[in-house]
């Protein structure tokens, strides 16, 4: 074998490698989506059984937070790795080998982001990223505000923290949504 076949191989073995971490890293992100809906589901129906509960409306904004950040990092590394295959692995199969037709070297990397509803299906996509885990802690923390008018002072200030903290989740759901079309 030559040398530039086995830098072939080698591409090719690292282009299934990120493969398989993509789809790892897709199931991981789309499940959390329901384990967040089903942590939801549990902390509410605490809160609302006794009013003494009630200051477990504050744990929902932390899942959010926690769960929501982990989502978005999943999201990103799923996008930096198709980017990579796109910019980075498709142009050193192309200086091997001196083929160019970027429809059909990796065409699938290339040709879903020129789908003509792309857009539309993230910025739906990112509609209910936000509602999942930014506006969900939203609405507990103004249940609480509702529920609870005079907290301790440590609370109110905690609840304050927890909805910057979502208003930062939500600018970086924002920032990493991949939007864009094409290559």
């Amino acid at each position: 074998m030559s040398d530039k076949n086995q830098i072939l191989e080698i591409f090719f073995k690292e282009y299934d490698k990120l493969k398989s971490e993509q789809a790892q890293r897709i199931g991981f992100r789309d499940n959390l989506l329901y384990v967040t809906l089903g942590l939801f589901a549990t902390i509410i129906s605490f809160a609302v059984s006794n009013a003494a509960n009630y200051y477990a409306l504050l744990v929902v904004p932390w899942v959010c937070l926690i769960l929501g950040w982990t989502y978005v990092v999943n999201d990103e590394k799923i996008s930096a790795i198709c980017r990579y295959i796109r910019y980075k692995l498709v142009d050193k199969v192309k200086e091997y080998t001196g083929y160019d037709d970027l429809e059909t070297l990796f065409g699938w990397e290339i040709a879903h982001r020129d789908d003509k509803h792309r857009k539309r299906r993230k910025i739906q996509q990112l509609i209910v990223d936000e509602i999942t885990f930014v506006a969900s802690g939203m609405i507990a923390l103004g249940a609480f505000w509702f529920l609870v008018p005079n907290p301790p002072i440590g609370v109110t200030i905690l609840s304050w923290v927890e909805l910057l903290l979502l208003v930062v989740l939500g600018v970086e759901t924002l920032i990493y949504s991949d939007l864009e079309k094409g290559r």
